[in-house]
């Protein structure tokens, strides 16, 4: 089994597809470390700590699992963490054109770095953060995007 393995993301806020691919990743990693990255593109609706203690909670069941921060290439935290692998969960065609240009460009920062893709599971590769948050602004049922403390915490936001 390899040993820490890397899943960034902006987790704003963390859905089930997210934690589809954190349990999964951690059958095959003896350390998956989520990673709250800083993404100066993305307006958040959450707090960097917010969105901490939000994942911390989705992922307290899961062996393994840790949760840090970020700001910076991803890929140089991984070195900087002697971690062996990034992961990247794909929910369409989409995200894969995206995500094999990132990997090819990461692979040029730090060769030994591996990425590996993990397809959404079906039933939930529609959901995204955005989506979830849309639904949430118009008091949609959540229970079948987010875990409970997400979707407690996305009430009391809108």
């Amino acid at each position: 089994m390899m040993t820490l393995a890397i899943f960034p993301g902006s987790f704003d806020p963390i859905t089930l597809g997210h934690l589809d691919v954190i349990e999964r990743a951690s059958k095959v990693f003896s350390e998956v470390r989520v990673l709250l990255v800083h993404n100066s593109k993305k307006q958040t609706l959450f707090s960097l700590d917010k969105r901490i203690e939000l994942i911390k909670e989705s992922v307290r069941h899961i062996q393994g699992v840790t949760v840090d921060s970020y700001e910076g290439l991803t890929v140089q935290y991984v070195v900087e963490q002697n971690g062996h692998a990034m992961i990247r969960g794909l929910r369409g065609a989409k995200d894969f054109e995206y995500e094999m240009q990132v990997a090819a460009v990461n692979r040029k920062f730090a060769p030994n770095v591996e990425t590996f893709f993990l397809a959404t599971s079906g039933e939930l590769a529609f959901i995204s953060s955005t989506i979830v948050k849309e639904a949430a602004k118009y008091k949609q049922p959540l229970k079948e995007l987010v875990p409970q403390a997400v979707e407690n915490a996305l009430r009391l936001s809108y």
